[in-house]
């Protein structure tokens, strides 16, 4: 880029839109498109039956997954505003990150590519923006934070309900280099998500997926006392059924739970962040800080658990009210754009989270297609704020946004009350 057009500055993601429009010159082009729609159509293209339906299916006929697209926010761009020198990055739990955009957690990812997390989490390494596994996850705890190398990196967990399971992961995760634990609240079951039962989709109960309880010694112990051989191929659905639903499945916990959990991870920790993931209300988030935590992700698990559900970005801004001067808050849910970015900043989120776009860049093309998918978004958001008249995270506010009721909701009310 010619200096006297941007000056240098790091990190520069918007030049990678010179970079792709340049491969023109090459008579090539990008191996795939990144626009959300058509990123969805390829990734059923490249995916399993079973890996398209568990990374798209809904809890029940999707009006929560709607209604997290479905905005009601509009950006108010500012002209005139010397913007070439922008700044993304943010400090997030004492790391200086390239910008507030974290890898959300997702479990399974060996059903997108053979290699599953180990593709996100060298890509999360390599741009400097936080990994966050997933206790779900089919690669050891310990291979994941190899590949991702001095990146940010956090532990999503599913707590078990066996004390000794769960002090074990916690312990694995710290001494990874997981220094941020992030409880998540919402997925004691699963949801009734039609396509996936219609077709008896669920990787765990065929055997795949395991591999964080596969290689943990808490849960090697109890496999060897239930009689199951992970050298058994035979055995592997029921090792699969047995480690899930010692994740999933129980019993709800309550918020009696909270205090201890923050108390334990911060004794092992020597006083890291915890937070808790899946608050809707602003009445969650208040208790939420009483009990001790650092933080919420603010998170409807992308509509993925309770069908009807009000949208996450509507709920954001009376949570910040709520507590947004005595936590870090994060967004996750309904992220697919620069935009998307932009406007959970605005309503007060420290920073976001990215789950579908990056598993469908990876059932594409594995660890290239994690790469183009999320330089692709930094790029959008980084040009974004150029073209928005925004110079850095701190300026982003709400001002810049209003609220609107979209054209297609007045016509869709329109039409229900014509007799």
């Amino acid at each position: 880029m010619d200096p006297s057009i941007q000056p240098h500055r790091e990190p520069n993601f918007a030049l990678y839109q010179k970079e792709m429009f340049l491969l023109s010159q090459k008579g090539s082009h990008p191996a795939f498109s990144t626009h959300p729609d058509k990123l969805q159509e390829e990734a059923h293209k490249s995916l399993s039956q079973g890996g398209w339906l568990y990374a798209s299916c809904n809890a029940g006929i999707g009006w929560t997954d709607r209604a997290n697209r479905e905005g009601k926010w509009r950006i108010i761009p500012r002209m005139l505003r010397d913007t070439t020198a922008r700044d993304t990055t943010i400090e997030l739990f004492g790391h200086k990150i390239a910008a507030p955009i974290c890898f959300a957690p997702i479990g399974i990812n060996k059903i997108y590519h053979p290699l599953g997390e180990l593709n996100s989490s060298k890509v999360a390494g390599e741009l400097n923006i936080p990994y966050c596994l997933s206790t779900a996850g089919s690669q050891p705890i310990e291979e994941v934070a190899r590949v991702n190398g001095n990146g940010p990196r956090f532990f999503q967990l599913y707590c078990p309900h066996d004390e000794e399971l769960e002090d074990s992961l916690l312990k694995r995760a710290w001494d990874s280099g997981f220094d941020a634990c992030i409880f998540t609240l919402d997925t004691w079951q699963l949801a009734w998500r039609h396509e996936d039962i219609a077709a008896s989709n669920y990787a765990f109960y065929r055997g795949i997926g395991a591999e964080i309880g596969l290689s943990d010694p808490v849960f090697k112990k109890r496999i060897a006392e239930a009689g199951l051989d992970p050298n058994k191929i035979e055995d592997m659905p029921k090792i699969g059924e047995k480690w899930i639903d010692n994740v999933w499945h129980g019993k709800a916990w309550t918020w009696e739970k909270v205090p201890k959990l923050v108390k334990k991870w911060k004794e092992l920790s020597g006083g890291r962040p915890f937070l808790l993931k899946g608050i809707q209300h602003p009445d969650d988030a208040i208790k939420a800080v009483e009990c001790g935590c650092d933080g919420i992700v603010v998170s409807n698990h992308a509509g993925r658990q309770v069908d009807g559900a009000v949208g996450s970005l509507e709920m954001l801004p009376e949570i910040v009210e709520a507590v947004g001067d005595k936590c870090t808050i994060l967004f996750d849910s309904g992220i697919r754009t620069g935009a998307d970015v932009f406007k959970a900043l605005a309503l007060g989120a420290k920073a976001v989270c990215v789950g579908r776009l990056f598993v469908y860049g990876m059932s594409i093309a594995g660890e290239a297609g994690v790469r183009h998918v999320m330089k692709s978004l930094l790029a959008d958001f980084d040009i974004l704020m150029n073209c928005a008249g925004v110079n850095s995270i701190a300026e982003i506010q709400k001002p810049q946004l209003r609220e609107c009721i979209s054209y297609f909701r007045e016509c869709t009310i329109s039409v229900l009350i014509i007799p």
